[in-house]
Formats: C-alpha cells, sequence, structure tokens
C-alpha cells in the first residue's frame, strides 16, 4: 500500500502542532502548492487563516485553494492523496461552510469525518460527546467559554446533534454515522464498514487516546488505498495518525539549540482566551521580562492613529533591551463587545495589523520569537515575517510547534518562531515555553 499525500487546509496555522518536518504554505498559488505536493514529507499544510474571516471571505478563499490545488494535483501527476479540513478543537470554525466548498469542488467524496479529539491539549470525544478535560475532570465542550464565542458559538457537545446545529437542519442528527470507541477496536468490521459509506455522508468519531486514532487512521488508509474517497474535519491528533511520521528529530527540551546568537528575544500575545490570560500572568511574574501593553481599546473608542501606538510599542522594546530584559508585547485583555461578528472581525484585522507592523521593526538580532494564539501566529508567517513557505521543526511543548525562518531571510534568517495556540497547555506552559527558549544551548546551523 502506497503513502498518500496528506494536504491539510488549515484555519490557522496551530494544526501542525502534532507533526514535525513538513512544509506550511502561507501561500496557494499553483507553484507553491505543487512545492508542497513535491515535497519528501508525506504531509503538508496550507494556512487559509479562515477562521480569522467573515464567511462569505472563508468560503472565497477555501474554493480559490481548492482550484488552484486542482491545478496543482494535475500539474505534478499527485493521485493518491487525502484532503483534511484542520479547525479548532474546540469546535470553533467554519463548518460546515468549508466542507461543503472542498466538497463541491475537489469532490465527490464518499463521506467526511468529524474527529475533533486533541489529545494533546486534553480534548478527547466519548460516545460522540466531545470534552475538554480541566484539571482531570472531563467537562462537555458546550459548557466551557469556547461554546460562547461570539462568532462560532454552539449548544451541543454531542457530535450528531452539533452537526444539525451546524448545517440548520440539512443534515439531522440521525442520519450521522457514529464511530465509536468499540468499533475503533475491531479492525475487520471497521473495514467492512468505511467500505460501504457512500453519498458524502457525515460521521463523527470517538478517541481517548493515540491508538484510536491509529486504528482508525489506519483503516482508512487501507480503505482509501482501494479506492474510497473521505473528507476530514479535524483537530491536530488525527494528523498524527494519518502522517505516520517518526519522533520528532529534535527532543522539545532541546529546542534552544535552534536560537540564534545573541542576547534576547521576543514574546507577542494576541489570543484573549482565558487561558493565554492565566498564562500571560504567569509569565509576566519573571523578574527578567518587560510587559509592553497594546491598547487595543483606544483603537477602538479613543480613534488614535495606528502609527503612535506602534511607536510608543517600539519604543517599549528598546527600553526593555536596554535594561536586558526580554520584552512581552500582549493586547490588553479587557473584553471588547462589538454591534456584531463582522465589526468584530474587521476589529480583529485592524489590531493585527498593528502587532505585525511591530513584528516586521523588531531587532533584527532577536534570538527567538514566540508568537501566542492561533490567528496572530498565522499573520506573522504570512505577513509580519511575509514567508511564502517554512519548515516545521518540531514541537517544544505538545501542541505547540516550532518553525523557523529560511536562511536567505531579508531581516530575520534562519530566527525560530514558536506557534502557540490560544487554548493549549496549563497555567506555566508559556513560561515554560520561555525558559526552554532562553536556555542556554549550542545553535544547530544546517
Amino acid at each position: 500500500m502506497t503513502r498518500p499525500k496528506i494536504i491539510v487546509l488549515d484555519d490557522d496555522p496551530t494544526g501542525s502542532q502534532t507533526v514535525h518536518s513538513c512544509l506550511l504554505l502561507t501561500r496557494w498559488d499553483r507553484d507553491t502548492l505543487c512545492r508542497g505536493l513535491a515535497d519528501s514529507v508525506p504531509i503538508f499544510f496550507i494556512l487559509t487563516n479562515t477562521r480569522a474571516l467573515p464567511a462569505d471571505m472563508a468560503a472565497a478563499v477555501t474554493r480559490r485553494v481548492c482550484r488552484h490545488l486542482k491545478e496543482a494535483i494535475a500539474q505534478t501527476g499527485t493521485t493518491d492523496y487525502i484532503i483534511v479540513s484542520r479547525s479548532d478543537s474546540t469546535l470553533r470554525g467554519h463548518y460546515p461552510l468549508e466542507t461543503d466548498v472542498i466538497a463541491a469542488e475537489l469532490g465527490p467524496f464518499d463521506a467526511h469525518f468529524l474527529v475533533p479529539a486533541f489529545l494533546e491539549g486534553g480534548r478527547i470525544t466519548r460516545d460522540s460527546q466531545h470534552y475538554l478535560m480541566v484539571e482531570g475532570q472531563p467537562v462537555p465542550v458546550h459548557e466551557t467559554e469556547f461554546a460562547r464565542d461570539s462568532v462560532f458559538g454552539y449548544h451541543h457537545s454531542y457530535l450528531p446533534d452539533y452537526v444539525a446545529e451546524k448545517t440548520q437542519g440539512r443534515i439531522p442528527a440521525s442520519a450521522v454515522e457514529r464511530f465509536l470507541l468499540a468499533d475503533l477496536r475491531q479492525p475487520a468490521a471497521l473495514l467492512d464498514r468505511l467500505a460501504r459509506l457512500q453519498g458524502n455522508v457525515c460521521a463523527v468519531v470517538d478517541a481517548e487516546t493515540q491508538g484510536d486514532l491509529d486504528q482508525f487512521a489506519a483503516a482508512v488508509l487501507q480503505v482509501a488505498s482501494q479506492g474510497k474517497r473521505f473528507l476530514f474535519r479535524s483537530a491536530a491528533s488525527l494528523l498524527t495518525a494519518l502522517a505516520q511520521l517518526p519522533p520528532q528529530p529534535t527532543p522539545p527540551e532541546a529546542m534552544a539549540t535552534y536560537c540564534r546568537p545573541g542576547r534576547y528575544g521576543a514574546v507577542l500575545v494576541g489570543s484573549h482566551v482565558r487561558k493565554t490570560t492565566e498564562q500571560l500572568t504567569a509569565l509576566l511574574q519573571e523578574p527578567d521580562v518587560f510587559p509592553i501593553e497594546v491598547p487595543v481599546a483606544r483603537l477602538r473608542d479613543s480613534g488614535v492613529a495606528e502609527a503612535e501606538i506602534i511607536a510608543a510599542v517600539l519604543a517599549a522594546v528598546d527600553q526593555a533591551i536596554a535594561q536586558g530584559k526580554t520584552p512581552v508585547i500582549y493586547t490588553s485583555r479587557e473584553e471588547l463587545t462589538f454591534a456584531d461578528a463582522p465589526t468584530r472581525l474587521a476589529f480583529g484585522q485592524r489590531v493585527s495589523e498593528v502587532l505585525m507592523a511591530i513584528v516586521e521593526q523588531l531587532p533584527a538580532d532577536l534570538r527567538y520569537l514566540i508568537s501566542k494564539g492561533g490567528i496572530t501566529s498565522n499573520d506573522v508567517l504570512s505577513k509580519g515575517l511575509n514567508l511564502a513557505t517554512v519548515r516545521l521543526l518540531g514541537q517544544v511543548i505538545p501542541g505547540c510547534s516550532v518553525v523557523r525562518t529560511p536562511a536567505d531571510h531579508p531581516r530575520f534568517p534562519e530566527l525560530p518562531v514558536v506557534l502557540f495556540p490560544g487554548n493549549v497547555g496549563d497555567r506555566e506552559a508559556l513560561r515554560t515555553v520561555y525558559h526552554r527558549f532562553q536556555g542556554s544551548g549550542t545553535a544547530i546551523w544546517e
């Protein structure tokens, strides 16, 4: 059985948080996509950033990616591949919009699977109910802050009901195929059931351990090699099972060896979820960091010019460095309200433009950059660093990826950049990553 190319359309750049060594593409012209298809690593990611976009723009971007991907597949002669729409493990994102567009452009598919388990982040699915582990206890995800998201909120963590809610009844809960833990652990019956799926039926998949996903993926790959076509809407852990990569070359605790020569790095925090705020609070207790707040409310309420805020932040960065401290740049933590979801998304893009202008003008001799938040990290790669592609090195803690800019980058050559999702890790996670990159180590120059 040949190994298919795993093509991931990622709605923010954190879906690669369980794999390593592959390419992340921030552009989707045909030639860039051909690079991904031709790469020797069996998986690559197209960073669409659609979670940050209104529905109509997300649909347009997904459609354009699919059409260019179809051309690249034809040009490279790729015949064996699997499409994954990677999204949030707490069920936020443009579903079913993105899978509908992918099915229309790249289908037909025999089934599309929802596999939201993200084991490294404490998200599991049992009896089709999706849970977030909180202090060791499973909490139905509809009872968490994520279900109250002002753009992507929902009322159900029982996945068939979630599907019915999000499709507005087009796919009733009774029509959703359920693959329970017991089903995954009966290989022969699982193969037979997968082989009988047709008509782009919706299916939801349980997982409590990586072994569950490994068994499911092995069956999927076998059936797909016999001609079945499946589409996946998943969190990151399924990708580990599909790609079947060996362990990452550099252990997480040794990631500081990728740091460039120099005295200091920088931390950028954009995410506003509660977990990020708790992690930021813990980091700011460190004596050798220098807090720099970006007052986003002033952008909304006082009409202050973006240039004024950017200049003030960069001056504070210079002050931090002069004092021998690490600048920690973060958006103000107060909860802002908006008239509607499009207004909130538009304001978020404005804030991101300010942050990216800051990134562009950070000192050129940074040792490393830690970017906290999925949308923030996407913009760091595609706008702040202006990268078309970047190679993933691996993870520094579970669920937290490290990439490195190319040697010919005009301002930040071979800079390690941490892509830290907003909702990953315990209270100490950001401080742990900071200490790992501040630690000593001999640089790796390849």
